[in-house]
């Protein structure tokens, strides 16, 4: 099947389709094109997805055909709809192809958390290095700071303080990832965070208590703000090495991308500040708050590596109502040859992607408590 020929053959009623579905009121007529448009594109997909190895085309009529699919359905569930997508679709995907991101970013937090536990435990160098005491009774012994620190508080009102904090760290470690530095700096105090307080728990002997403590909210805690790390580097990246794309067209996808994981991470760690403040200071065994706590990092894998790899196959990873670029429905033909066969032109053009110079498409669109998670060594 030539993919080329076949998206030139189909492009223009491609292209009416999304006008179809964008347009606010539709004459009887108008709704009846709509409807016979949708079934016929809904069809030609079918066969890509069979024959086509492009995702990116795919990509760009399944968001056409999610928007005309909205219409032909009725507006009234389109709030509802587009939730219930970003969930299912938009957030996974997301998450999935920022995967070796903030994949990195975890093994580098937990080999430098790690590391620096290490030295800790036992050197008198590495504690007069970091300016701590050497009597550390009052945050390691049984009862102390570290323990009480999960407390200290009514349940419900830790939870929300948590949640509060752990959804700033994450915001801040995504929207200054563009920079860079400041995205790494913010991920180095929280590894500090960590490794300090896991030294002086082993140190102590207590190192036990410190994974009972820490492993129920705090696998799926410090996940969140992997991905929050990993996905600002990402945009970040994105702006020193943009790809195929214009640098302002690639940054503001990724941006995008990097807004729908903000979004999704606020009740990623909704669910983290739950485990925190109900499950992490509760009368439960060790193992069995630590058992619920991996089990809430099992389920949010699946959800990324399962469903978000689906989806990534399935959609552009772009809210709804995104302009789909022309050029990536329509491969390897130049912006003249589109807006004088499909009639795009002027502010429709721009609309579209196309004014700028001709292009062979090639993808749709084309340590404080404000700044560590919240641990006892944070306060």
């Amino acid at each position: 099947m030539d993919v080329d020929a076949y998206s030139y053959a189909h492009r223009r009623a491609w292209f009416r389709l999304d006008q179809l579905a964008r347009k606010r009121k539709l004459t009887g007529a108008e709704a009846d094109e709509l409807v016979v448009l949708y079934r016929r594109t809904s069809q030609q997909l079918a066969r890509l997805q069979t024959h086509s190895p492009d995702p990116q085309l795919v990509a760009g009529l399944s968001a056409i055909l999610t928007r005309a699919r909205v219409r032909v359905a009725g507006t009234r569930s389109d709030t509802w709809v587009q939730i219930g997508r970003f969930f299912t679709h938009t957030f996974p995907a997301a998450v999935y192809r920022a995967w070796p991101w903030w994949v990195g970013v975890a093994a580098t937090f937990l080999t430098v958390a790690a590391g620096l536990g290490t030295w800790i435990e036992g050197s008198g160098r590495a504690k007069e290095f970091f300016g701590l005491p050497d009597d550390h009774e009052a945050l390691t012994a049984p009862g102390g700071a570290f323990e009480t620190y999960y407390t200290e508080h009514p349940n419900d009102a830790f939870a929300a303080q948590v949640w509060t904090n752990n959804s700033w760290v994450a915001a801040i470690a995504l929207f200054t990832g563009v920079l860079i530095l400041p995205a790494v700096y913010l991920l180095f105090m929280n590894a500090l965070n960590v490794g300090v307080s896991a030294g002086l728990m082993a140190d102590a002997g207590r190192l036990d208590a410190f994974f009972g403590f820490i492993l129920p909210h705090g696998t799926l805690e410090l996940t969140a703000v992997f991905v929050a790390g990993g996905a600002g580097l990402q945009l970040g990246w994105t702006l020193i090495d943009p790809g195929r794309l214009g640098r302002l067209e690639a940054v503001a996808r990724q941006g995008r991308a990097t807004a729908a994981i903000a979004m999704g991470l606020v009740l990623v760690l909704f669910v983290s500040g739950l485990l925190e403040g109900f499950v992490t200071p509760s009368g439960l065994p060790a193992p069995v708050r630590v058992a619920i706590g991996f089990l809430a990092e099992a389920l949010f894998l699946a959800y990324v590596f399962v469903l978000g790899r689906r989806a990534a196959g399935t959609s552009s990873g772009a809210s709804g109502s995104d302009p789909i670029d022309a050029r990536a429905v329509v491969p390897g033909f130049t912006r003249a040859a589109i807006e004088a066969d499909a009639g795009i032109t002027g502010a429709n053009a721009a609309r579209w992607g196309l004014s700028g110079a001709a292009v062979p498409g090639s993808g749709v669109g084309e340590m404080n408590e404000q700044t560590t998670v919240s641990t006892p060594g944070s306060r």
